[in-house]
């Protein structure tokens, strides 16, 4: 008598399920890792936008454009570009004083879910809120930062 072989139905099913929890995990690992580097690449541009406004005021009185009178200026190209992206708008910066600005990353496109929700930074030396950091920008989820 000769011997079948092969897979039973039931067997060929399990595989088939847990190849595909497997994927189901790996495809999450991957979206949370690509949202991640996307936060960071907003990250590094709104400490750009920081480091533009820091060089500013350390030629100018001020952090705000001073370009038109009475007040007079020193030198320099005031930072006023708006980056945007296809995941976040940052800037220009909103709220500017002598001696305060406010720089937000917006999440936009396929970031709009992003649990960490909006960047926020403050210059140093200013009032850090629960969403807005002084030496580092941070996130409005706190759990992201």
């Amino acid at each position: 008598m000769s011997r079948q072989r092969g897979f039973t139905l039931i067997e060929l099913l399990i595989v088939v399920l847990v190849i595909a929890v497997l994927a189901a995990i790996a495809i999450s690992s991957y979206r949370e890792q690509v949202r991640k580097s996307r936060r960071a690449t907003a990250f590094n541009d709104v400490s750009t936008m920081q480091l533009q406004l820091e060089r500013w005021r350390a030629e100018n009185p001020s952090y705000a454009n001073c370009t038109s009178p009475p007040t007079p200026c020193g030198s320099g190209t005031y930072p006023t570009t708006t980056i945007t992206d296809t995941y976040y708008t940052i800037g220009p910066p909103t709220g500017v004083t002598t001696s305060s600005y406010t720089i937000t990353a917006t999440p936009r496109g396929d970031q709009v879910g992003d649990r960490c929700g909006v960047l926020c930074a403050l210059p140093p030396g200013g009032t850090a809120t629960a969403t807005c950091g002084t030496t580092k920008p941070l996130w409005a989820n706190s759990a992201c930062n």
